[in-house]
């Protein structure tokens, strides 16, 4: 599987991409709404290996791709989709960036392209993702993309020694084609490379504050 926007290609992951992966994850901004992690290169190595594992499931039930600058060919994240009830066709986005790329948009237009492939290709009705409440620039992008808040969960998850409150945002098949997002226009969402993209804005970079 391998979607195209305007800036970006999200494809399958590979088992040689947990290097990237765990580079990102050690910087502290990344750390700053994630549990600490005893053995952060193990557990990446093993959630890599099962994204891979689940490229091969009849019926696949997720999809967790990687995020990479076209240009470069560096992994910047993930992003996917996982369906948690196929006979009520709902299922949940996450994604991630690294942080020396936070501010670009890029969180923003990768989930946009997953949502639209939910909906469109997988035949979703309800999408919903959870997030810390304190995560401000999660909740942007959630806001931005159309997803609405269903619920605020106060002090739901601890970590790193105090409680968070997570909140929850879901979008319906028919609010995605009433109102969809113009940002990043998916190009593909085949297994054919489609194109070529230019080098990415060269202020993203720099290490922003906002991960959006």
């Amino acid at each position: 599987m391998r979607i195209e926007t305007e800036r970006l290609i999200l494809r399958e992951f590979h088992e040689n991409d947990w290097p990237a992966m765990l580079a990102y994850w050690k910087n502290p901004l990344y750390g700053r709404y994630n549990p600490e992690l005893a053995d952060p290169e193990s557990f990446v190595r093993d959630l890599v290996t099962r994204f891979v594992t689940a490229q091969a499931e009849q019926p696949r039930s997720a999809r967790q791709l990687a995020i990479v600058d076209p240009a470069s060919g560096q992994m910047i994240g993930t992003c996917g989709i996982r369906i948690n009830d196929p006979v009520q066709r709902e299922g949940n986005i996450g994604y991630e960036l690294d942080p020396d790329v936070w501010g670009c948009g890029y969180a923003t237009e990768a989930t946009s392209a997953i949502l639209r492939f939910s909906f469109e290709e997988l035949g979703l009705h309800r999408v919903w993702a959870e997030c810390v409440a304190d995560n401000t620039g999660s909740v942007r992008v959630l806001e931005k993309l159309g997803l609405r808040r269903e619920a605020h969960f106060r002090e739901h998850r601890w970590f790193r020694d105090r409680w968070w409150d997570t909140r929850i945002y879901a979008i319906l098949d028919h609010e995605w084609r009433e109102h969809p997002p113009v940002v990043g226009s998916p190009l593909a969402a085949t297994g054919v490379e489609s194109r070529t993209f230019g080098r990415a804005d060269q202020r993203c970079q720099t290490i922003r504050h906002d991960s959006n």
